[in-house]
């Protein structure tokens, strides 16, 4: 018995080393700086998964910028700005921005769903909720926004979710009467944003993805899953809501068709730091790794991370291919 419990120890004891190891093999001794365009409803996740990969790798300088989805794309397509790695809020803007020039596949790793935001100082605090969110918003003097749909996927859902209410709800006209009375001023360039003006009292309402409002102890009116763009078995009914956005080119536009909330994340093609970059990904895509941050913040991640096609699977880095699963 005392040489079986010795063993144990020992085991636990190895098991403890590996883990405090700050960079291990399975890091690739990474280096450098790893720089990541992201949407801004990652950043508080992506600060809390810097902080505990450079404490693993020290080595290793993370740069983040979050910024809307389109808006961290046109980055790297209109801009050349360096860039390693891009995670997305809607996983088709790599698809449709990054692929194939810049990127070579596309992971999908996290869910969400929108909510209503508010606070104490809201008007009609008391009175909101699942039954009469869009009467409240329809009142006159009620401050509401949403951010900018031509540079944040938050902004085209927050009309998306509108458009579904109308149909759900069967209210006709409710959504050309939401937006008559929603000033364009409180369309902001991300979604986060609009945070600061909910809490400093200068907005009373505002769209935001779920994990958002849970990351910053915000009130919030959950809505039904046919609307709130957070189950995909709605998918069908999701694709009744489409938004006009502006295209590539000035003068030009595309339609975006509601598809559930749905997080990609790639590797650019001519990333600086490719290694280390991959590394990050590895402990990203870990369910005990970025996973579980996720999941801790109020983000349901895919356990394990999704890529559509066995092809896909195979064209990514080995260190990445034990953690996805082909699903379409």
């Amino acid at each position: 018995m005392k040489e079986r419990s010795g063993r144990k120890w020992l085991l636990y004891g190895i098991v403890a080393i590996v883990l405090l190891l700050p960079c291990g093999k399975s890091f690739g001794d990474s280096t450098g700086k790893i720089i990541i365009f992201n949407a801004g409803s990652l950043t508080i996740p992506f600060a809390k998964m810097e902080k505990v990969f450079e404490s693993r790798c020290p080595k290793v300088d993370i740069l983040r910028e979050p910024a809307g989805s389109q808006r961290c794309a046109r980055k790297i397509t209109d801009l050349k700005k360096p860039c390693d790695i891009m995670a997305s809020a809607d996983f088709t803007v790599i698809d449709q921005m990054l692929i194939p020039k810049y990127a070579n596949w596309n992971i999908r790793f996290a869910t969400n769903r929108l909510v209503l935001c508010y606070t104490d100082k809201s008007k009609y605090a008391n009175e909101v909720n699942a039954q009469n969110w869009y009467e409240v918003l329809g009142r006159k003097g009620v401050l509401w926004g949403h951010s900018d749909p031509n540079a944040d996927p938050c902004g085209y859902r927050s009309l998306m979710v509108l458009q579904l209410a109308e149909k759900y709800y069967k209210k006709p006209g409710l959504y050309k009467k939401l937006i008559a009375n929603r000033p364009k001023e409180n369309i902001r360039p991300k979604s986060v944003e609009l945070v600061v003006l909910l809490q400093t009292g200068n907005m009373d309402y505002a769209w935001e993805y779920r994990s958002v409002a849970v990351q910053h102890e915000l009130r919030f009116v959950e809505l039904p899953d046919q609307i709130n763009l957070g189950n995909y078995r709605y998918d069908d009914f999701y694709t009744q809501a489409v938004v006009e956005l502006t295209g590539k080119k000035p003068g030009t536009y595309i339609k975006k068709k509601g598809k559930s909330c749905t997080y990609g994340i790639t590797l650019l093609k001519d990333a600086p730091n490719k290694e280390a970059a991959i590394a990050f990904l590895q402990y990203m895509l870990d369910p005990q790794g970025g996973l579980r941050v996720l999941q801790e913040m109020g983000q349901p991640p895919f356990i394990p991370c999704r890529v559509p096609t066995a092809e896909i699977k195979a064209s990514l880095p080995l260190e990445l291919q034990k953690l996805v699963e082909v699903k379409n």
